[in-house]
């Protein structure tokens, strides 16, 4: 399918990264065990960062409401950094949201980028798309679980044709009032507004705010299971 942005009424394309910018293989087989790998020996060396210590009080709060649950997380005793990777690490076998544990995978990732050890991964119609986009005067924003310094790396060479970035700070991805605050930040009408996303809750939760709506189904996307009632595109050059 085309879809053509200015039939639509459209002024910003909203866009997630996993699976929808950037492929799973990247974040699942890259990224995330690059932090984890480096979670301990990083919460050690920074310990002491102001910074890392008002996450670490935040992930705690977060601790505290999971050891109220069934689920029980390993326990933590204050000032205890193994433990506190503990909890990390038990967050990320759930594929938690966790926006402490999302803060910490972006310095530890920051860290990597700054050293050559990674580098962003990019469908290859993205960057084309995105100066498109921006040549027929549209915005392009983010919104992704991950921190939006993990944002601002992967997106490193793309940097000036992005015009926002947002995440879990306001509010789940599922949440219709997500995107409704979304909206505000960008002064812009929510029916002017495009998310395209491989999560179809994701999508459904921007629609019933009053956005539009695209499924990015791309090479290793988990298949979408259920009735097909939205707009999908495999590719970015199927938006114009």
């Amino acid at each position: 399918m085309i879809f053509r942005l200015r039939e639509h009424g459209v002024s910003v394309v909203l866009l997630d990264i996993e699976g929808t910018t950037t492929p799973m293989s990247f974040v699942y087989e890259v990224l995330f065990p690059y932090a984890r790998a480096r979670l301990q020996g990083y919460l050690r060396a920074h310990a002491s960062d102001d910074e890392l210590r008002d996450v670490l009080a935040t992930l705690r709060v977060e601790w505290q409401e999971d050891a109220k649950t069934a689920d029980k997380p390993p326990d933590w005793a204050l000032a205890d950094i193994p433990a506190a990777a503990r909890y990390l690490d038990w967050l990320m076998d759930r594929d938690r949201k966790s926006p402490s544990l999302k803060r910490i995978q972006g310095f530890i990732w920051h860290d990597g980028f700054q050293r050559g050890e990674l580098r962003g991964d990019l469908f290859p119609d993205v960057a084309p798309a995105f100066e498109r986009w921006k040549h027929a005067g549209l915005d392009v924003a983010i919104y992704s679980s991950g921190s939006v310094l993990a944002q601002k790396l992967i997106f490193a060479e793309q940097l000036t044709s992005i015009s926002a970035f947002f995440d879990t700070a306001v509010g789940p991805k599922r949440s219709v009032a997500s995107y409704a605050r979304i909206a505000k930040e960008l002064s812009k009408p929510l029916e002017q507004i495009l998310f395209v996303s491989d999560v179809p809750e994701e999508l459904n939760a921007a629609l019933d705010a009053g956005m539009q709506i695209l499924l990015a189904v791309r090479p290793g996307n988990k298949p979408v299971e259920g009735p097909a009632s939205m707009d999908e595109i495999a590719s970015f050059d199927e938006i114009e």
